[in-house]
């Protein structure tokens, strides 16, 4: 299976050294000296990893065959895509591959459906999950344990308990409850007011 593990962006110096957006929570593994990627283009690769470092907080690869920055420069924006084992699981536990959590069927507790996942986005802070509803529209659910309380890769599907307001049409259920608690009210013209306390995984490629 291919997985997009980086983007290529601009120049660094002019010894050939880019920048790279990283796409993958292993870098390590993924973008290591001697590895071997495939490109998006094709026509741009196989592009093999000579040497990578950090600098300010960006990490910076040299490929061979590129040895100045006009070479470097003209990868700029191509993708970097590595060939990964379907079956692999991450080391750590309860973390999961992107491909593996793409289009599992998000439901709440009751089974009720939300939708399906169709991205992962990582943040530097956490990862979301993009997820289509049956409308059309999207959601972006944050990949945390609070929230995301089960990944059942056998059902191939995640289920949530989302904080009110997280899903428009939950905060609109929890609306028609108070007002149909107002509407309740025996011999009562009165305006009641309700509130509920509310009590918050890892994806990598």
């Amino acid at each position: 299976m291919q997985l997009v593990v980086a983007r290529i962006g601009r120049a660094h110096g002019i010894k050939g050294e880019v920048t790279v957006e990283v796409r993958t929570d292993e870098p390590e593994l993924r973008l290591g000296p001697g590895a071997v990627l495939r490109t998006d283009p094709a026509s741009a690769g196989p592009l093999t990893i000579e040497t990578g470092r950090v600098h300010s907080g960006r990490l910076l690869l040299r490929f061979e065959g590129v040895r100045d920055r006009n070479a470097a420069e003209a990868l700029r924006n191509i993708l970097l895509i590595a060939e990964v084992d379907p079956t692999e699981m991450p080391e750590e536990e309860d973390e999961y591959y992107d491909h593996q959590l793409m289009d599992l069927d998000v439901v709440l507790a009751d089974g009720t459906e939300i939708g399906r996942i169709t991205e992962i986005s990582h943040l530097p802070s956490q990862d979301l999950f993009i997820v289509e509803r049956p409308d059309g529209t999207e959601l972006m659910i944050p990949f945390v344990e609070s929230i995301v309380t089960e990944i059942d890769l056998e059902e191939q599907r995640a289920v949530i308990d989302p904080p009110p307001g997280l899903i428009d049409d939950r905060a609109e259920i929890v609306s028609s409850r108070d007002e149909a608690g107002s509407d309740d009210a025996a011999g009562s013209d009165e305006e009641t007011a309700t509130g509920e306390e509310t009590g918050t995984g890892e994806a990598t490629a």
